[in-house]
Order: structure tokens, then sequence, then C-alpha cells
């Protein structure tokens, strides 16, 4: 079982208190009328499906019922880092991860 990091929370909690809700930086087309039917679609229907890091959406449904960003390998399925949306990971900044107090072991 994966543990993940609740940067609201500022704890450890079972994977179990969390829900899936997508890739992260999905960009909102700027003008919905001007776009065709393709164009909605790729952006309703269409993700990345990386090997290797992937940016993730996750929300602590159990918890404080926030989202969160959540940095994952796929290849591992390891949590690499997580943040507050908005909020940049060493990841996203090129930095060696800084891990808050506490254990990712399952």
């Amino acid at each position: 079982m994966l543990r993940i990091y609740c940067p609201h929370c500022a704890e450890y909690r079972d994977e179990e208190e969390f829900h899936y809700a997508g890739q992260a930086h999905i960009v909102r087309p700027a003008d919905p009328d001007a776009c065709t039917d393709k164009d909605w679609g790729a952006y309703l229907y269409f993700r990345k499906n990386p090997c290797g890091l992937h940016h993730e959406l996750w929300s602590h449904a159990v918890g404080c019922r926030k989202f969160l960003k959540v940095i994952r390998d796929t290849l591992s399925y390891e949590i690499r880092e997580s943040s507050p949306i908005g909020g940049k990971t060493a990841v996203e900044l090129s930095l060696p991860p800084s891990m808050p107090p506490g254990s990712n072991d399952s």
C-alpha cells in the first residue's frame, strides 16, 4: 500500500484515504466557443501515459478533502513528492526532492 504525504494535513496517510483525480497541469481552452469537437475531445479525453515521472492530482477524500499534486514514477509506483495545488515541487524546480518528516515506506 502506498503512503501519501498530505501537505495540508502535514502527515503521511494510507492510499485508501485518497482518490486519484487525473493528470495535473491540464489547461482549459482559452476560448471554448472557438473549439472544434476534435479540440474538445482532445481536452476531455486524451492524457499522457508516460513511462517515468507523472504529475497527478489526488484528493484527500477521507481526510482534509483538499486536492494535492503528486509526482509519481509510473514504473516503480513510487511517490516522489507531493505539494498543494499551485505549489512548486523540487522536481518541477529541478532541485533534489526534500521529503517532509516521516517515512514513505509501505
